[in-house]
C-alpha cells in the first residue's frame, strides 16, 4: 500500500524540497524529543541515590509514575490545541514548562516536592513528544516525512534505552541532581533555534476548547496508569482498590465517548476510529509501548541482579538494542520516503519484536554476553521497524486539520501500553527471580 500524499499536508506542495532552514528546525525538534524521551527512563538508575538523600522510600515509584501520568494525561490536549492555535508557540510553551520542572526537580528537598515537580516536568514532556512529531507534518512534504520520522523514531528509541546508562553516569560522577539540570542547556538551545528558524503560519480563527472532554480523557488515562502502576505492587490485582479504579476508568471512558459525540471540537475526534489505518496504528502503538518500555525497564535490572553487572555497565550491555533500533528505524524511513510503501513495516516489525521477546524470555543466569547481545539486537530491530512508521501512516491517513490529534492519539495509546508493559513485565520478572 502506498502513502497518501494529499491528506495531511494540503498546505505543503507535493515534491517540495526540504530547505536548510527546515533542517535546522528539525534539529531543534529532535532536541525537544530527546529531552522528553530521556526523562522517561534516565531517573531509574538514580533512584537509590535519591532515596538515600531525600528519604521517602515508600513513595519511590511515584518519581517515575508522576512523570508518566502527567505526560500521558496531557497528550491529547497538546495535540488538539496545536491543531487549533498552531504548534510553534505551543511547543515553546511546552519547553518552558519542561525546563521549569527540570530546574525545580534539581532543587527538590524532599520526596513529595520531587514527585510534584516530576509531574510538572511530565506535563511539558507530553507536549514535547506530540508537538515535535506533529510539526514535522507542518514543515515536511508527505513523501519526505518517512525519512525524518524514521530519524525521530531512532532518537526516541535510542534515547529511551540509553536513559538508564546516562542516569548512572551522571549520578556517579556529578550527583543525582544533574540528571535534571542537564536538561536546561539543551532546552534553551532548542528554544532559541525554534524561535528564530521555525516558520509556521499562525492560526487566527476562533475555536472552542473541549474542557469536559479533556478532563474526562485525562481522568481515564489517570485511572489506567494508576491501575498499571499500583496493581500487583501497592495493592493486589484483585483488590477492591484496583478493581474500583478499573471500573471507574471504564465509566469515565463511556462518559468521554458520550461527550465527544456532542462536542463542537472534540479533543480526540471519534471519527478517527472510523479510519481503519488510525485504529490499527493505535492498537499496534499500544503493543509497541507495552513491549518496548516493559523490556527497557527490567532488562537493566535483570543484568544487575542475575549477572551482577554494575548499573553503568548494564546500560552498556543494552547498546546492541540501540544499534538494531537505529538501523531499522532510519532505513525503514528512507525506504518509505523513496517508495511510498509502508504496509510491510508494521507487520514485519511486530513479528520481529515478538520474536525478540521470545528470545529475551530464554535468558537466565547462564546466558553468555554474546547470546544476550544477539537477542537485544533482534528486539531492537523489531522496534525500529515499527516505532515511528506508525506516526507516519497516521499523519498521512487524516486531513491536515486533524494532524495534531492523530499524532497525539497514536502517542497516547503508546504511553498507555508502556504503563501496562512495565506492570506486566514487573510481575513476570519477579516470578522468574522467584524461580
Amino acid at each position: 500500500m502506498a502513502l497518501d500524499t494529499h491528506g495531511a499536508a494540503e498546505e505543503v506542495r507535493r515534491g517540495e524540497h526540504v530547505s536548510g532552514n527546515v533542517l535546522v528546525s528539525i534539529g531543534a525538534l529532535l532536541l525537544g524529543l530527546l529531552l522528553a524521551a530521556l526523562d522517561q527512563t534516565i531517573v531509574s538508575t538514580a533512584l537509590p541515590t535519591i532515596v538515600s538523600d531525600l528519604g521517602g522510600l515508600e513513595h519511590l515509584s511515584w518519581v517515575v509514575t508522576a512523570y508518566l501520568l502527567a505526560s500521558t494525561a496531557a497528550t491529547p490536549l497538546w495535540g488538539k490545541l496545536g491543531d487549533q492555535y498552531g504548534r510553534k508557540r505551543l511547543f515553546q510553551f511546552a519547553v518552558v514548562i519542561f525546563l521549569i520542572g527540570s530546574a525545580l526537580c534539581g532543587t527538590a528537598q524532599n520526596m513529595p516536592q520531587l514527585i510534584g515537580f516530576r509531574a510538572l516536568q511530565g506535563l511539558g514532556g507530553g507536549g514535547l513528544l506530540v508537538l515535535s512529531m506533529a510539526i514535522v507534518g507542518d514543515i515536511v512534504p508527505p513523501r519526505e516525512r518517512g525519512r525524518y520520522q524514521g530519524l525521530f523514531g531512532a532518537v526516541f528509541g535510542a534515547t529511551s534505552v540509553l536513559g538508564p546508562l546516562l542516569g548512572g553516569l551522571f549520578t556517579e560522577h556529578l550527583g543525582w541532581r544533574w540528571v535534571f539540570y542537564v536538561n536546561l542547556p539543551i532546552g534553551i538551545v532548542a528554544l532559541v533555534v525554534i524561535a528564530t528558524a521555525l516558520h509556521i503560519p499562525r492560526r487566527t480563527s476562533r475555536h472552542t476548547i473541549d474542557y469536559l472532554g479533556t478532563l474526562l480523557i485525562a481522568s481515564v488515562a489517570t485511572c489506567l496508569v494508576l491501575v498499571a502502576s499500583l496493581g500487583g505492587t501497592t495493592w493486589p490485582w484483585a483488590s477492591a482498590q484496583i478493581i474500583g479504579l478499573a471500573v471507574l476508568g471504564v465509566l469515565l471512558a463511556v462518559a468521554f465517548v458520550a461527550v465527544e459525540r456532542r462536542a463542537a471540537e472534540p479533543v480526540l475526534p471519534l471519527k478517527l476510529f472510523g479510519i481503519r489505518t488510525f485504529t490499527l496504528a493505535a492498537l499496534i502503538s499500544f503493543i509497541v509501548g507495552f513491549a518496548m518500555f516493559g523490556a527497557m525497564t527490567y532488562l537493566p535490572t535483570f543484568l544487575q541482579i542475575v549477572h551482577g553487572i554494575s548499573p553503568t555497565m548494564s546500560g552498556v550491555h543494552m547498546l546492541p538494542m540501540v544499534a538494531g533500533l537505529l538501523l531499522t528505524s532510519t532505513v525503514s524511513g528512507q525506504i518509505v520516503s523513496r517508495t511510498g510503501r509502508w504496509k510491510v513495516f508494521p507487520v514485519a516489525g511486530t513479528a520481529v519484536t515478538a520474536l525478540g521477546l521470545l528470545l529475551l524470555h530464554q535468558l537466565d543466569e547462564h546466558s553468555s554476553t554474546l547470546e544476550m547481545s544477539l537477542y537485544f539486537f533482534v528486539f531492537g530491530l523489531g522496534l525500529g521497524l515499527v516505532l515511528q512508521v506508525l506516526i507516519l501512516i497516521v499523519q498521512n491517513a487524516v486531513s491536515y486539520q486533524d494532524l495534531g490529534v492523530a499524532t497525539s492519539g497514536a502517542t497516547f495509546f503508546r504511553s498507555i501500553g508502556a504503563s501496562f508493559g512495565v506492570a506486566i513485565f514487573g510481575s513476570v520478572f519477579s516470578g522468574r527471580l522467584g524461580d
